[in-house]
């Protein structure tokens, strides 16, 4: 379980990076055993990704794609309570992501020359859901709703199959309500391979997103430029901002519902009150005996938990810009007066009925969020992570002739003579 570690400019850091020592190198057989794959799917298409399925999943189903019907037929089988809160669900994150959408524009200017900008969702984009024990609808909308919305024209799925040869019916039911096009049934590296090179069966894609275990997310890491991919996703973080008005029993709650997605998951308190850190390490202890996930909540408190005791609110606030965490949590009697202040987090939640889980599953904003501190410069996943722009020119012989000078001048001056020339030369006698 986790100890309190007492702020002074020092410890607090030292601790710190001993956490972030997760974020190590990935292993190099991974990467050789990831390269391998990707290379055998590149040559050999679905041969290899039927070889790599058996091999690592046991079987391989006779088709990879499922059929549009048994898609429809998950919808309609599924629990009526679970569809609506899917629906529910899908409605506030559609909400939320149609405000990020921007609009294509054209700029005439008075000498005649026509300059704008063209905005267009991508053509294909591939989503990567896992299967198993991990299988998380939610996921499903959080990804597939902001891909609709910028206009992508075709999202494909790719999922493990089930032991019984199947998908996860729930996986099924979130893709109808989300609008996906097609399903595969096909996981690991070999499936993030088949999207990126294309085979026989799986269509090639523009763009990959979705997360995946330790292969998939070096499988992306190999192929971006490929293709684009979304992120390279760490294990789950929260960081939680806490002052003595905060409620022990909620904050411990929270710490472990990131706790438990993964034994490399972190959970972060920072508090100024002596008694809340006391309680909350308390509350852990009791909560976490009523839970089924009880062996990788305490394997994660244990490694990559802490319990930090901050001098003033200003401390905090600089400890929480310094970890840039992927959720951020502020428990503090006026947090709103936090936004401002709070630079580096993936996702903020603020006050104490506003915990992590409402984030991940309801409210609107995505659960896509950068880890290990690549907050500082990445953003959650939206609808600018699958549209692309473009921008066009229209000049006049008139303004250009304006303007020859100058850029006949900076061309030269950067030894590029044949770009000079074709300016030049339009205006020869």
């Amino acid at each position: 379980m986790v100890t309190i570690t007492k702020a002074d400019g020092k410890a607090e850091y030292e601790l710190i990076h001993l956490l972030r020592s997760r974020s190590t190198e990935v292993d190099k057989t991974v990467t050789a055993a990831v390269t391998d794959i990707l290379e055998q799917v590149r040559l050999h298409g679905d041969a290899a990704v039927r070889d790599c399925t058996v091999k690592f999943d046991g079987h391989c189903p006779d088709c990879f794609e499922v059929p549009r019907d048994v898609i429809n037929d998950a919808l309609t089988e599924a629990d009526p309570d679970f569809v609506e809160s899917l629906l529910n669900a899908q409605a506030n994150i559609a909400e939320f992501h149609s405000r990020q959408k921007h609009q294509s524009f054209i700029d005439a200017k008075a000498n005649g020359v026509i300059m704008g900008q063209r905005i267009r969702g991508l053509k294909r984009v591939g989503l990567y859901v896992p299967g198993g024990t991990a299988a998380y609808p939610s996921s499903v909308l959080m990804n597939a709703v902001p891909a609709k919305i910028a206009g992508v024209e075709e999202l494909v799925m790719v999922t493990p199959p089930a032991k019984n040869g199947g998908a996860n019916p729930d996986i099924l039911t979130a893709a109808a309500i989300a609008g996906v096009d097609r399903v595969f049934l096909v996981g690991g590296a070999q499936a993030v391979a088949a999207l990126a090179y294309g085979t026989q069966s799986i269509p090639k894609v523009d763009k990959i997103v979705g997360p995946g275990n330790i292969f998939v997310a070096t499988a992306k890491k190999l192929l971006y430029g490929t293709v684009d991919i979304d992120m390279i996703a760490g294990p789950s973080e929260i960081l939680i901002m806490a002052d003595e008005t905060a409620d022990p029993k909620f904050l411990a709650a929270d710490m472990m519902s990131q706790a438990e997605h993964d034994k490399l998951a972190s959970a972060i308190l920072l508090t100024t009150d002596e008694a809340v850190a006391a309680a909350t390490i308390a509350e852990l202890g009791r909560q976490v005996e009523h839970l089924e996930r009880r062996e990788i909540i305490l394997r994660s408190l244990e490694d990559f938990g802490a319990v930090i005791l901050c001098r003033d609110n200003g401390e905090m606030v600089e400890l929480a810009n310094y970890l840039a965490p992927e959720h951020l949590e502020v428990m503090m009697e006026n947090p709103m007066e936090y936004i401002g202040r709070l630079d580096n987090a993936g996702s903020v939640f603020l006050g104490r009925y506003s915990p992590e889980p409402l984030g991940d599953y309801y409210a609107g904003p995505n659960h896509v969020l950068p880890t290990s501190g690549t907050a500082r410069f990445f953003s959650p996943l939206s609808v600018d992570s699958f549209i692309k722009k473009s921008s066009y020119i229209y000049y006049t012989e008139a303004a250009l002739r304006e303007a020859k000078e100058d850029i006949v001048r900076i061309a030269n001056k950067e030894g590029l003579t044949a770009h000079a020339n074709s300016i030049q030369v339009r205006f020869e006698d």
